[in-house]
């Protein structure tokens, strides 16, 4: 019973459709995710919050870049890529940083805060680095 369930979650992935497309980025998001929250839990305890924040961010972003394009939308990270990668995630770093803030304002506990704040981003930056990976050439 698992080897079938294995095999057709194998065989999803490897689709090239909109639906294993979007289950192999939350799979790289997921994994950036815990790359982030892992080093700003560690440092936050040290540093200031954003602070703390924005080195995690920077960390899982190099992840994010390698597993986004090879993995997810099977594509070459070119520099053209890479630029409009980064430039989308100024862009979703943005609206990271304005959630967290919000987030810390209303009273959310600085550990706590960074799930709702990965929620709502993540939604927004899949159209962005969708857009950045699938405009141009297809390979």
């Amino acid at each position: 019973m698992f080897k079938k369930i294995k095999d057709g979650i194998v065989v999803l992935l490897q689709q090239d459709n909109k639906k294993s497309e979007f289950l192999r980025f939350a799979i790289v998001g997921v994994t950036a995710a815990i790359i982030h929250y892992a080093i700003y839990f560690v440092l936050y305890h040290f540093i200031h919050v954003r602070v703390a924040y924005t080195i995690g961010y920077i960390f899982s972003w190099f992840c994010n870049l390698y597993l986004t394009s090879r993995f997810t939308f099977h594509r070459r990270a070119t520099l053209k890529k890479s630029a409009g990668f980064a430039g989308a995630h100024v862009i979703n770093y943005c609206i990271h940083i304005v959630l967290l803030q919000f987030f810390l304002w209303i009273g959310m506990h600085k550990a706590l805060a960074p799930f709702f704040v990965m929620g709502i981003a993540t939604i927004i930056n899949f159209f962005l680095v969708r857009f950045v990976f699938k405009s141009g050439n297809r390979k």
